[in-house]
């Protein structure tokens, strides 16, 4: 198991497809799993790598409260999918199995290895310019997330009408907001829990708290009850 050197183009490749159907590292709820692979990624994943981007920028809205997270950190080799090894420790064999890998799909797009003559040289142009007009072909994949918030007053006497009210206002390009209930949480106080669904290249829960703890005089704070990947 493993996903490579993650401070590599490569290795953020294999965590975007490894996140291409699930919302963590491991589990329905971030853990120390995620934290221990977000703290060997030493910049944010390309905008190409959405999945990985995604789990990023999500993940990142959770470091002032990374230590209270579920779970017991792993050795990086211990995540991810099967056959991928760990190289983020500069070992010799976990690179040559990278190496092999590389050369393997070489064999499968090109053929052999072999010194190429004029003909093969021709084959290999004509291969890759059938590759790249079926890829243009297909329609690009929209990444959305469904997520629950909840929307935390400050005390009972906080107009909670209003408080949706400006939570609704706030609107953006790709953030669909979705059905409300007032949830009680004890002494007279009801939060509000809304759902909304977001394009995860355009909308974040970041972005989504920075807009609503601007309603400073009727929001106390906002988490993230639920994340699912859609």
């Amino acid at each position: 198991m493993g996903f490579g050197d993650l401070k590599s183009a490569s290795g953020l490749k294999v965590l975007n497809g490894f996140l291409s159907d699930r919302s963590y590292i491991e589990g329905y709820v971030p853990s120390q799993a995620d934290v221990a692979v977000f703290e060997t990624i030493s910049a944010p994943p390309t905008a190409d790598l959405s999945h990985a981007l995604r789990w990023f920028n999500h993940i990142k809205s959770y470091q002032s409260q990374k230590s209270s997270l579920p779970g017991v950190k792993k050795p990086l080799g211990q995540y991810g999918p099967p056959g991928v090894a760990d190289t983020t420790s500069g070992s010799a064999p976990a690179a040559k199995e990278e190496d092999d890998d590389d050369e393997d799909d070489d064999i499968d797009l090109f053929g052999s290895d072999e010194e190429e003559d004029a003909e093969a040289a021709r084959l290999k142009e004509e291969r890759l310019a059938q590759y790249a007009a079926k890829k243009s072909k297909k329609p690009a994949l929209i990444a959305k997330s469904s997520i629950l918030l909840d929307v935390k007053p400050w005390d009972d006497e906080t107009d909670m009408s209003k408080l949706e009210e400006c939570v609704r206002s706030i609107q953006m390009d790709g953030l669909l907001w979705g059905q409300s209930k007032l949830v009680p949480v004890g002494y007279g106080i009801k939060k509000l829990q809304i759902g909304c669904v977001v394009e995860d290249d355009k909308v974040g829960t970041d972005i989504l708290e920075e807009h609503i703890s601007a309603f400073e005089d009727f929001v106390q704070s906002m988490d993230v009850a639920a994340f699912n990947k859609i």
